[in-house]
Parts: structure tokens; sequence; C-alpha cells
């Protein structure tokens, strides 16, 4: 099929338009169909970036809920007689707060949370508050929840508000629905110790909307799940990027430590809080309670193949020259068995322990992973050397998982050209290639795929934006030329099998 430029030229004239009348054709050859284009194509990359997890997706309202901040009260405003404890009834979080008596019947003793940018709700929908509590003396007590506008003026501040009665002295949880009656931006929650004559212990402190994403009381905001859901993504990619490596290996992401109860999750610090110079979040960390499991139950629920990543022994490569700053690899064992019971997790029968963790957490049935990416943008031979009996251990155990490695975190250049060939001789199934480039490489990259090896590992072009110099990220022209970018992905769909872009909020 030839469409003519004259052709073209008169029709855009008739509509009004002026074009260029040099003679062009444009051959469409019907006769000659591609491949077809993998469901897992388009997909979502997500990271705990931008406050993404805790502050976003995630539907936590409470900011440090166990005081485990490296300033035990940072996000808190205490009054009265509150002291901090560390001898809590949970391992990975030790600490809590003692709510005593102030000392006069006209104070208060109690505490207040800020939230992620202020705690918002909006009049008549319902909140779950929960607490772990005790009264340490033995007897009962009782605490006030309050939702409150701390601007207001006028008679009150309180939008809504229940009270509590503690009545152990073991711990226990409590949970109460709290419903405001009027709609606040920026509240805070509230809570007083209303009965002072007996001290009560608080530990893990939560808000979460009624209202989340298909009812899960450990859920996800229901318009931002939605709004991924409504995107129909083939797959998803999960929990990182770079948070994946950790600035040192102590801050990887590890992921038996984000499965099990969520009270007992410990608090992970946040990479992207001090990472780049202009942009400073001190109160950034992750509570871990959007963990691996909630991963791999969202991804169900909105239709997408889970793509977890997992450390493969390096942190931030940017971040640590010495190498004694990563696990010799003589030492990964554990790393790889991390690996091996992820797998399990996701897809062990329930007599399995971590098929067994899986469906005490509500998923009998197995999630049928199907892909594991191991590394994120490493590169060089300390990358390859260690990505080796990663894939030879799963091979021997899972041989129907799909690996991801890497290709670095150029498009091209040194450490582009000597991954790929690693990467076909390791036979990786994908490698994953990352495009941060100017408006001027998305537009000369049509044809990137046209001439990759049919025979090698397939390509995942998992983290790609124009960046437009001297312009925000996020405009027309950038979406533009990665729209001219993406034709080439479909037009080689037997070679790339994957995309995502990032970031995703």
């Amino acid at each position: 099929m030839k469409f003519n430029s004259r052709l073209l030229t008169a029709v855009a004239l008739s509509a009004g338009l002026a074009l260029n009348a040099a003679t062009n054709e444009l051959v469409v050859q019907t006769n000659k169909i591609g491949a077809p284009v993998q469901p897992t194509m388009y997909g979502l990359f997500f990271e705990d970036i931008n406050y993404a997890a805790d502050g976003g997706l995630y539907a936590e309202m409470i900011k440090n809920r166990s005081f485990e901040f490296p300033e035990n009260f940072m996000g808190w405003e205490i009054f009265g007689h509150v002291d901090l404890k560390n001898d809590g009834p949970f391992e990975r979080n030790p600490h809590y707060v003692r709510l005593s008596n102030p000392g006069h019947p006209h104070k208060w003793t109690g505490i207040e949370n800020e939230g992620f940018f202020g705690v918002s709700f909006k009049a008549g929908e319902e909140y779950r508050f929960s607490v772990w509590a005790r009264v340490p003396d033995g007897g009962s007590s009782k605490i006030r929840v309050e939702l409150v506008d701390t601007k207001a003026m006028g008679e009150t501040q309180t939008m809504t508000q229940q009270e509590i009665t503690i009545d152990s002295k073991e711990w226990k949880k409590y949970t109460v629905i709290l419903k405001p009656e009027t709609s606040v931006t920026k509240g805070k929650l509230r809570i007083f110790l209303s009965k002072p004559e007996h001290t009560v212990d608080l530990e893990h402190i939560s808000l979460f909307p009624v209202d989340t994403w298909n009812g899960h009381e450990n859920g996800m905001r229901k318009d931002l799940a939605q709004a991924l859901a409504d995107l129909k993504p083939g797959i998803f990619r999960f929990p990182g990027g770079c948070i994946v490596e950790g600035t040192d290996i102590d801050t990887r992401y590890d992921w038996k430590k984000t499965v099990g109860p969520v009270e007992n999750r410990p608090l992970n610090e946040n990479r992207w809080h001090y990472t780049f110079p202009h942009r400073f979040f001190p109160d950034y960390f992750q509570s871990y309670g959007l963990g691996f499991y909630e991963f791999f139950l969202l991804s169900e629920e909105i239709g997408s193949e889970p793509l977890p990543v997992l450390n493969v022994g390096l942190a931030c490569q940017y971040q640590n020259d010495d190498m004694h700053a990563h696990i010799a690899v003589d030492s990964l064992q554990p790393y790889i068995q991390d690996a091996l019971d992820l797998i399990e997790f996701a897809n062990g029968d329930t007599s399995t322990k971590w098929g067994a963790l899986r469906a005490e957490m509500g998923h009998p049935a197995p999630f049928n992973l199907k892909f594991i990416g191991v590394g994120n943008e490493q590169w060089g031979p300390e990358y390859v050397e260690r990505l080796e009996p990663f894939i030879k251990a799963i091979r021997a155990k899972y041989p129907d998982i799909k690996i991801i490695g890497s290709s670095g975190p150029n498009s091209e250049g040194k450490e582009f050209d000597y991954l790929w060939p690693e990467m076909t001789r390791l036979k990786a199934d994908l490698v994953d290639e990352h495009f941060y480039r100017p408006e001027s490489w998305f537009l000369s990259q049509g044809a990137r795929y046209d001439n990759y090896d049919r025979k090698g590992p397939k390509v995942f072009a998992g983290e790609y934006a124009c960046h437009g110099r001297g312009k925000k990220y996020n405009h027309y022209n950038a979406a533009l030329l990665e729209a001219a970018f993406m034709t080439g992905l479909e037009r080689n769909a037997d070679v790339v099998h994957m995309a995502t872009y990032a970031p995703l909020f």
C-alpha cells in the first residue's frame, strides 16, 4: 500500500494546512506481518522514590508508626508525660511509648502524628485506627483517639473521636472506626490518655482508609491502585531500582524482612532521602508494610506478571568504589538462597516452609511467578562473576523461571558492550536496558533493535524516560519522542519482550 505525497498534500491543503510539496512515499507492506507483541510488552516499574510507597500507594496514613526512625519521635509531637521504651513485643520493632499521668488535673498527656504531608481525611469516609496497647501495671485505662484540624480556631479542632478501653496487662491489638464529619487536607491524628491515673503503653499506631483497594486491611490506596489497573499492565517490576542495592549492603531491600506480620517488619532506610545533594528528605524511610506479599497480590489483582528484582551481592556501585563494600563471591550463598526461597514463597506448595508462610498470610494458591531479576543496573566483571552462580542455582532447581540480567546503567558504551556478550554467554533469558536520555537520543533510536541478534537473550527496556534539556520531564514533546521510540519496540517484538517507563510515581 502506497501513499503519494501529492495526494496527502492535497488532503492537507483542503483542511487548511500547509505542507512541503516534496515527493516522498510512505510504504506500508501489509503482506509482511511482524512478530506478535508479547502480553508482557508494556508494564509498570515500581520503586519507593518520591514517597511512592509509604505516603503514596501504600495506604498507611501514619508516619513512623512504631517509633523506629533514628530520631524516634520524628513525625510525632508529644505533650505531658511521654516516655520512649525499647523492650516492646515485636523483636524487629522494639520501641513503644508510655503515656503516664501528667501530674495535674488540667493537663494532658498524649501524642500527635503529622502523617505524610498531613493526615488527609474526607467527610463521611471511614478510617480504621489500630494500636497495640497494654496497661503495664494491670487494671484498665482509656485513650481518646481523634482526627483533628490543628488550624481550626473555632469551637473545636476535633473532626471525630473515639474512646478505647485498654483492658489488659498483656499486649493486645485494639481497633476502632473513625468517621469524620468534615474534610481536612492537612490534619493530624491525636491520642490522649483520658484516664490518667493508669499508665498505658502504645505500639504500632496505624490509620488506614477502610475503603482500600479490594478492601485489604494492610492495603493500597484505592485511587492509585485503580489507576495502575486501568493501564492494563503486562508486567509489574518491583521493588526497584536502586533501593534493591542500597547505599550499602545493610540497607539493601531484603524481601524476607517484608513478609509475615506487618507489625514485626523492620524499618529500612530509604536511599532516596539523601542520594541527591539538591533533594534531602530526612524523614524518608521504608516501613516494609508494602512488602513482597503485597507486591505479588497487587500484581495478580491488576492482571500483570510479577517481576521481583533481588540483590546480587553488590551495593550501589556509584557510591561504593571499594570492593570490600560488596559481598565476596565465595560468601554469596545466603543471597542465592534468598532467590531460591523467594521462588518457593511465590510458587511453592503449602507443605514447604515459604509456601506455608504465603498461605498463612492469606494466599494458599501459588502466585505463578515466571520471571526473576538478579541485580539492578550493575556492571563490570564484579557483576558477572556474582550473577553466574545465581543463574546456575536457579536453573538447577527452577529451570522454567526466566532470569533477567543487566546491561548496566547506560544505553551504549564500554560497560554496555562488555555486558551483552556476557549475558549471552551466561544464557540470561532477558537483559534489562536502561535509557534516561535527551530528546535527540530518543529521536534517533527508532531502529535500535532492527539488527539485534534474534537468537540471543531478549530485551527488557526496564527504565526509559526522555529528559528534555532545560525542561521538566513530563511534557508533551518528551512523551511524543518516547512514543516514537516505542514504535521500534513493537516492530522488533521478536526481540523486545518487556518495557517499563520510570519512575512510575
